[in-house]
């Protein structure tokens, strides 16, 4: 059997999370999709936008190439890359791995995952050229499955899952991977290390320090909470109530059932919670966000032109790849920030990709592909990263990508 994962149309209705990035490698709960995909341990390639094919070949080069795919007698697997990482769907892709006939699990109205058979592959075009629409047409005419695999709709759905799923995803890093239990409830990785005076409530769920993780003296660590390898928690943090930290993260201050993607700076005070991180973010000191509202009522958030209700009492800000606060920023709750935005003041609105936004100066302009291509080259060589001519060009794609949205800023009324 081989496996396919592929985004759909809707996937843009993840942004900004999925600007910069695959679906398959959101994370939530410390987990990615393709992290449980590559347990499956059978040979995979992936779909995705044009435009992020250059990243995806340097970041996940196990991934075959679709388009190198060669006709076989053996079955496909097509998964939708928007497939909540979970255990739960973990076991479901597993059955349908072991299924010996094709089918069909739907997700409401979206197609989640398509078992085909070498007879169903003669009539179905998934391989070279096919594009991302393949997969849906293939579905057309497969028997359903009485499977369920949830999937994400909207970028607030990342940080209700990541919240619902934080305990279960630690208890399998603590089954399958390599720590040592340190006191109850506490794991540390080869090389992690905590400060003196830390105080550590595991009552609600387990600390799990990956490899070569520093924690300062006198921090406060509720948990459930991860950190993965290289990260470095600021003297005085305060993790609590779920908090899913990438790689080589700089974290401080107070945290809250919140997912930071890795290389993503907030390491000084100021408070964090219900909220998603992109990557290379850094949050400038005294940067805090509001994830309740003043009435303790249900947060409606908007992407777009399109209001929601999200059911949610808690919701913070969802912050794109490369985004940046200035000092003692204000993030009004259940605000949406787009990639590449440098935000000042108070934002109590969402904000568009590549924007400065400083509303209370009176001064919202658009930041050219040219200063962030050269922001960057400073933030990877402050971490040693090397700048890749795909990281260049998933700049300036990007903005392009992204335009429509600076098209729709009402300057008149900014100003």
């Amino acid at each position: 059997m081989r496996i396919l994962i592929f985004e759909d149309s809707s996937t843009d209705q993840l942004a900004p999370i999925t600007t910069s990035r695959p679906a398959y490698a959101i994370t939530c709960a410390s987990y990615r999709l393709i992290d449980w995909v590559r347990r499956l341990n059978l040979p995979t390639a992936a779909e995705v936008r044009s435009y992020l094919r250059p990243i995806q070949q340097a970041d996940f080069a196990d991934l075959q190439d679709v388009d190198s795919w060669q006709p076989t007698d053996q079955p496909v697997l097509a998964i939708n890359a928007r497939c909540v990482p979970s255990i739960e769907n973990f076991q479901t892709l597993q059955r349908l791995v072991a299924r010996k006939a094709s089918g069909t699990v739907k997700s409401g109205h979206d197609v989640a995952a398509i078992l085909l058979m070498p007879q169903d592959l003669e009539r179905c075009k998934i391989g070279p050229g096919a594009g991302l629409a393949a997969p849906m047409l293939a579905a057309e005419g497969i028997d359903p499955i009485d499977e369920s695999l949830p999937m994400f709709h909207w970028p607030h759905e990342v940080i209700r899952w990541h919240m619902q799923l934080m305990n279960a995803s630690l208890e399998d890093r603590i089954a399958n991977g390599n720590y040592e239990q340190r006191e109850d409830g506490v794991f540390l990785a080869p090389g992690a290390k905590i400060g003196d005076y830390a105080v550590i409530d595991t009552s609600q769920g387990p600390i799990l320090l990956d490899e070569n993780v520093q924690v300062g003296p006198f921090c406060y660590f509720s948990g459930p909470v991860y950190a993965g390898a290289g990260t470095r928690v600021i003297e005085h943090a305060a993790l609590k109530d779920g908090v899913s930290l990438g790689h080589t993260v700089k974290i401080g201050g107070e945290v809250e059932a919140s997912v930071i993607e890795p290389y993503t700076n907030k390491q000084h005070h100021g408070f964090l919670g219900h909220s998603y991180l992109g990557s290379w973010i850094n949050l400038g000191a005294g940067t805090c966000n509001s994830d309740l509202k003043n009435t303790y009522g249900r947060i409606n958030i908007e992407y777009g032109d399109r209001k929601m209700a999200t059911e949610m009492q808690f919701l913070g800000c969802i912050v794109g790849d490369y985004s940046k606060s200035a000092i003692n920023t204000g993030i009004f709750t259940g605000k949406v920030i787009g990639v590449c935005s440098m935000l000042y003041g108070f934002v109590t609105q969402n904000v568009p990709s590549f924007m400065n936004y400083a509303q209370i100066f009176g001064q919202v302009a658009e930041i050219p592909a040219d200063v962030m291509v050269a922001t960057q080259a400073r933030m990877f060589a402050r971490r040693k990263v090397q700048q890749r001519q795909c990281d260049i060009d998933l700049i300036r794609a990007m903005y392009d990508q992204t335009s429509d949205q600076r098209e729709e800023v009402d300057h008149a009324e900014i100003f």
